[in-house]
Protein backbone atom coordinates (compact mmCIF):
# COMPACT_ATOMS: atom_id res chain seq x y z
CA UNK A 1 0.00 0.00 0.00
CA UNK A 2 1.47 3.32 -1.13
CA UNK A 3 0.56 6.89 -0.16
CA UNK A 4 0.88 10.26 -1.89
CA UNK A 5 1.42 13.19 0.51
CA UNK A 6 0.03 16.04 -1.57
CA UNK A 7 1.45 18.89 0.54
CA UNK A 8 4.52 19.10 2.78
CA UNK A 9 7.37 21.53 3.45
CA UNK A 10 10.73 19.75 3.49
CA UNK A 11 12.22 23.14 2.63
CA UNK A 12 11.29 24.27 6.16
CA UNK A 13 14.03 25.03 8.68
CA UNK A 14 12.52 22.55 11.13
CA UNK A 15 14.08 19.81 8.97
CA UNK A 16 17.55 21.38 8.81
CA UNK A 17 19.16 18.94 11.23
CA UNK A 18 17.93 15.66 9.70
CA UNK A 19 16.26 16.43 6.36
CA UNK A 20 17.94 13.70 4.32
CA UNK A 21 17.35 11.07 6.98
CA UNK A 22 13.64 11.91 7.24
CA UNK A 23 13.12 12.02 3.47
CA UNK A 24 14.72 8.61 3.06
CA UNK A 25 12.68 7.14 5.94
CA UNK A 26 9.35 8.31 4.58
CA UNK A 27 9.99 6.65 1.22
CA UNK A 28 10.85 3.37 2.95
CA UNK A 29 7.54 3.70 4.81
CA UNK A 30 5.63 3.65 1.48
CA UNK A 31 5.17 7.38 0.96
CA UNK A 32 6.26 6.99 -2.64
CA UNK A 33 5.27 10.43 -3.95
CA UNK A 34 5.00 13.80 -2.28
CA UNK A 35 4.77 17.50 -3.04
CA UNK A 36 7.19 19.82 -1.24
CA UNK A 37 5.54 23.22 -1.43
CA UNK A 38 7.11 26.64 -1.81
CA UNK A 39 5.68 29.70 -0.11
CA UNK A 40 8.12 32.44 -1.16
CA UNK A 41 11.00 32.78 -3.62
CA UNK A 42 13.72 31.19 -1.47
CA UNK A 43 11.57 28.28 -0.28
CA UNK A 44 10.38 27.68 -3.83
CA UNK A 45 13.95 27.57 -5.11
CA UNK A 46 14.93 25.14 -2.35
CA UNK A 47 11.86 23.00 -3.06
CA UNK A 48 12.96 22.70 -6.69
CA UNK A 49 16.43 21.60 -5.58
CA UNK A 50 14.90 18.90 -3.35
CA UNK A 51 12.65 17.70 -6.15
CA UNK A 52 15.64 17.34 -8.45
CA UNK A 53 17.56 15.41 -5.81
CA UNK A 54 14.82 12.86 -5.01
CA UNK A 55 12.87 11.16 -7.78
CA UNK A 56 9.72 10.81 -5.66
CA UNK A 57 9.53 14.50 -4.67
CA UNK A 58 7.77 17.08 -6.83
CA UNK A 59 7.17 20.73 -6.08
CA UNK A 60 4.83 23.66 -6.38
CA UNK A 61 6.15 27.22 -6.32
CA UNK A 62 4.57 30.52 -5.35
CA UNK A 63 4.15 33.35 -2.88
CA UNK A 64 1.80 32.55 0.00
CA UNK A 65 -0.52 35.20 1.45
CA UNK A 66 1.67 35.29 4.55
CA UNK A 67 4.76 36.07 2.47
CA UNK A 68 3.60 38.93 0.26
CA UNK A 69 5.69 42.09 0.39
CA UNK A 70 4.66 45.42 1.93
CA UNK A 71 3.81 46.92 -1.45
CA UNK A 72 2.10 45.76 -4.61
CA UNK A 73 5.24 46.59 -6.60
CA UNK A 74 7.46 44.49 -4.33
CA UNK A 75 5.02 41.60 -4.46
CA UNK A 76 4.81 41.72 -8.26
CA UNK A 77 8.62 41.56 -8.42
CA UNK A 78 8.54 38.41 -6.27
CA UNK A 79 5.95 36.83 -8.55
CA UNK A 80 8.13 37.68 -11.56
CA UNK A 81 11.01 35.88 -9.84
CA UNK A 82 8.75 32.83 -9.38
CA UNK A 83 8.03 32.85 -13.12
CA UNK A 84 11.76 33.00 -13.83
CA UNK A 85 12.24 29.84 -11.75
CA UNK A 86 9.57 28.17 -13.85
CA UNK A 87 11.13 29.32 -17.14
CA UNK A 88 14.57 28.12 -16.02
CA UNK A 89 13.16 24.69 -15.19
CA UNK A 90 11.40 24.47 -18.54
CA UNK A 91 14.62 25.34 -20.32
CA UNK A 92 16.63 22.79 -18.34
CA UNK A 93 14.09 20.09 -19.18
CA UNK A 94 14.17 21.03 -22.90
CA UNK A 95 10.42 21.31 -22.95
CA UNK A 96 7.90 24.03 -23.72
CA UNK A 97 5.10 22.66 -21.56
CA UNK A 98 4.69 21.55 -17.98
CA UNK A 99 4.87 17.77 -17.83
CA UNK A 100 5.74 15.87 -14.65
CA UNK A 101 7.73 13.38 -16.71
CA UNK A 102 10.31 16.07 -17.51
CA UNK A 103 9.59 19.00 -15.15
CA UNK A 104 9.48 18.60 -11.36
CA UNK A 105 7.40 21.79 -10.90
CA UNK A 106 3.79 20.65 -11.09
CA UNK A 107 1.74 23.58 -9.82
CA UNK A 108 1.59 27.17 -8.56
CA UNK A 109 1.22 27.44 -4.81
CA UNK A 110 0.69 27.77 -2.15
CA UNK A 111 -1.24 30.92 -2.94
CA UNK A 112 -4.43 32.47 -1.59
CA UNK A 113 -5.69 34.61 1.26
CA UNK A 114 -5.03 34.58 5.00
CA UNK A 115 -6.88 37.06 7.20
CA UNK A 116 -6.01 35.24 10.42
CA UNK A 117 -2.39 36.38 10.43
CA UNK A 118 -2.71 39.44 8.19
CA UNK A 119 -5.72 41.72 8.04
CA UNK A 120 -3.98 44.97 7.14
CA UNK A 121 -2.82 43.97 3.65
CA UNK A 122 -5.93 42.36 2.18
CA UNK A 123 -5.66 44.22 -1.15
CA UNK A 124 -2.06 43.12 -1.68
CA UNK A 125 -3.04 39.53 -0.87
CA UNK A 126 -5.91 39.64 -3.36
CA UNK A 127 -3.68 41.10 -6.06
CA UNK A 128 -1.01 38.44 -5.46
CA UNK A 129 -3.63 35.69 -5.57
CA UNK A 130 -5.03 36.90 -8.90
CA UNK A 131 -1.59 37.51 -10.45
CA UNK A 132 -0.48 33.99 -9.57
CA UNK A 133 -3.66 32.49 -10.98
CA UNK A 134 -2.79 34.37 -14.19
CA UNK A 135 0.66 32.79 -14.03
CA UNK A 136 -0.83 29.32 -13.60
CA UNK A 137 -3.21 29.92 -16.51
CA UNK A 138 -0.33 31.06 -18.71
CA UNK A 139 1.46 27.73 -18.23
CA UNK A 140 -1.71 25.60 -17.89
CA UNK A 141 -0.86 24.56 -14.33
CA UNK A 142 -3.10 23.79 -11.35
CA UNK A 143 -3.11 26.07 -8.32
CA UNK A 144 -2.85 25.10 -4.66
CA UNK A 145 -4.90 27.39 -2.43
CA UNK A 146 -4.28 28.40 1.18
CA UNK A 147 -7.30 30.13 2.70
CA UNK A 148 -7.84 31.03 6.33
CA UNK A 149 -10.64 33.23 7.68
CA UNK A 150 -11.07 34.53 4.12
CA UNK A 151 -13.73 32.24 2.68
CA UNK A 152 -15.95 34.93 1.15
CA UNK A 153 -13.13 36.77 -0.64
CA UNK A 154 -11.48 33.53 -1.80
CA UNK A 155 -14.68 32.26 -3.41
CA UNK A 156 -15.49 35.71 -4.84
CA UNK A 157 -12.14 35.83 -6.65
CA UNK A 158 -12.54 32.33 -8.06
CA UNK A 159 -16.15 32.87 -9.15
CA UNK A 160 -16.16 36.50 -10.23
CA UNK A 161 -12.67 37.93 -10.69
CA UNK A 162 -10.73 35.36 -12.70
CA UNK A 163 -11.28 31.99 -14.31
CA UNK A 164 -8.93 29.20 -13.26
CA UNK A 165 -8.11 27.11 -16.31
CA UNK A 166 -6.59 23.99 -14.70
CA UNK A 167 -8.45 24.25 -11.37
CA UNK A 168 -6.48 22.84 -8.44
CA UNK A 169 -6.64 22.09 -4.74
CA UNK A 170 -7.83 23.63 -1.51
CA UNK A 171 -4.92 22.48 0.64
CA UNK A 172 -5.46 21.70 4.32
CA UNK A 173 -9.01 22.71 3.53
CA UNK A 174 -10.87 24.51 6.32
CA UNK A 175 -13.82 22.45 7.51
CA UNK A 176 -16.32 25.02 6.33
CA UNK A 177 -19.34 23.59 4.53
CA UNK A 178 -19.95 26.67 2.36
CA UNK A 179 -16.33 26.80 1.23
CA UNK A 180 -16.27 23.10 0.38
CA UNK A 181 -19.63 23.28 -1.39
CA UNK A 182 -18.52 26.20 -3.58
CA UNK A 183 -15.06 24.74 -4.18
CA UNK A 184 -16.56 21.49 -5.44
CA UNK A 185 -18.99 23.38 -7.69
CA UNK A 186 -16.00 25.15 -9.23
CA UNK A 187 -14.26 21.83 -9.89
CA UNK A 188 -11.56 21.94 -7.22
CA UNK A 189 -10.11 19.06 -5.23
CA UNK A 190 -10.28 19.08 -1.42
CA UNK A 191 -7.18 18.05 0.52
CA UNK A 192 -7.56 16.84 4.09
CA UNK A 193 -4.80 17.21 6.67
CA UNK A 194 -4.21 16.53 10.38
CA UNK A 195 -7.06 18.71 11.72
CA UNK A 196 -9.68 16.17 10.56
CA UNK A 197 -8.29 13.79 13.18
CA UNK A 198 -8.34 16.26 16.09
CA UNK A 199 -10.74 15.37 18.87
CA UNK A 200 -12.10 18.94 18.97
CA UNK A 201 -12.45 19.17 15.19
CA UNK A 202 -15.84 20.52 14.15
CA UNK A 203 -17.63 19.29 11.05
CA UNK A 204 -14.91 16.76 10.12
CA UNK A 205 -17.32 13.87 9.56
CA UNK A 206 -19.84 16.04 7.71
CA UNK A 207 -17.21 17.56 5.40
CA UNK A 208 -15.52 14.22 4.66
CA UNK A 209 -18.92 12.84 3.68
CA UNK A 210 -19.58 15.89 1.48
CA UNK A 211 -16.55 15.39 -0.75
CA UNK A 212 -16.81 12.87 -3.61
CA UNK A 213 -14.07 10.27 -3.32
CA UNK A 214 -12.66 11.25 -6.73
CA UNK A 215 -12.13 14.82 -5.49
CA UNK A 216 -10.21 13.94 -2.29
CA UNK A 217 -6.52 14.29 -1.51
CA UNK A 218 -4.58 13.67 1.69
CA UNK A 219 -1.62 15.64 3.04
CA UNK A 220 0.43 16.28 6.15
CA UNK A 221 1.44 19.96 5.71
CA UNK A 222 4.64 18.82 7.42
CA UNK A 223 6.25 19.90 9.67
CA UNK A 224 2.98 21.40 10.94
CA UNK A 225 -0.37 20.03 12.12
CA UNK A 226 0.62 16.51 13.12
CA UNK A 227 -2.52 14.34 13.31
CA UNK A 228 -3.74 12.31 16.24
CA UNK A 229 -2.08 10.32 17.77
CA UNK A 230 1.08 12.32 16.94
CA UNK A 231 -0.39 15.75 17.67
CA UNK A 232 2.11 18.17 19.19
CA UNK A 233 5.16 16.59 17.52
CA UNK A 234 7.01 17.60 14.36
CA UNK A 235 4.97 16.23 11.51
CA UNK A 236 6.32 14.29 8.54
CA UNK A 237 4.82 12.40 5.62
CA UNK A 238 4.69 9.06 7.41
CA UNK A 239 1.71 10.44 9.33
CA UNK A 240 -0.41 10.82 6.19
CA UNK A 241 -1.76 7.33 6.89
CA UNK A 242 -3.63 8.65 9.94
CA UNK A 243 -5.59 11.07 7.74
CA UNK A 244 -6.33 8.22 5.33
CA UNK A 245 -7.49 6.04 8.24
CA UNK A 246 -9.86 8.75 9.46
CA UNK A 247 -11.41 9.07 6.01
CA UNK A 248 -11.64 5.29 5.61
CA UNK A 249 -13.45 4.96 8.95
CA UNK A 250 -15.95 7.71 8.15
CA UNK A 251 -16.64 6.53 4.60
CA UNK A 252 -16.73 2.84 5.53
CA UNK A 253 -14.07 1.92 2.99
CA UNK A 254 -10.84 -0.10 3.31
CA UNK A 255 -7.72 1.93 4.03
CA UNK A 256 -6.15 0.48 0.88
CA UNK A 257 -8.97 1.96 -1.19
CA UNK A 258 -8.50 5.45 0.25
CA UNK A 259 -4.74 5.23 -0.32
CA UNK A 260 -5.24 4.09 -3.92
CA UNK A 261 -7.88 6.65 -4.85
CA UNK A 262 -6.17 9.65 -3.26
CA UNK A 263 -2.89 8.61 -4.91
CA UNK A 264 -4.60 8.48 -8.32
CA UNK A 265 -6.37 11.81 -7.68
CA UNK A 266 -3.07 13.53 -6.86
CA UNK A 267 -1.45 12.13 -9.98
CA UNK A 268 -4.39 13.38 -12.03
CA UNK A 269 -4.47 16.98 -10.80
CA UNK A 270 -0.67 17.27 -10.98
CA UNK A 271 -0.58 15.81 -14.51
CA UNK A 272 1.48 12.75 -13.60
CA UNK A 273 -0.59 10.20 -15.50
Amino acid sequence: MEFFDSHAHYNDEKFDEDRQEVIEKIYKDNITKLISAGYDYNSSKYAIDLAKKYKYIYTIIGISPNDVKDSQEGTIREIQKIEKLLIEELKSSNNNVIDAKTCKIVGIGEIGLDYYWNKENKEIQKMAFIKQIELANKYNMPIVIHTREAVQDTIDILKNKIQVNKKGIFHCCPLNRELVKEALKLGFYISFAGPVTFKNSKNAEEIINMVPIDKMLIETDSPYLAPEPKRGTRNDSRNVKYIAEKIANIRGLPLEEIARITYKNAETIFNMN
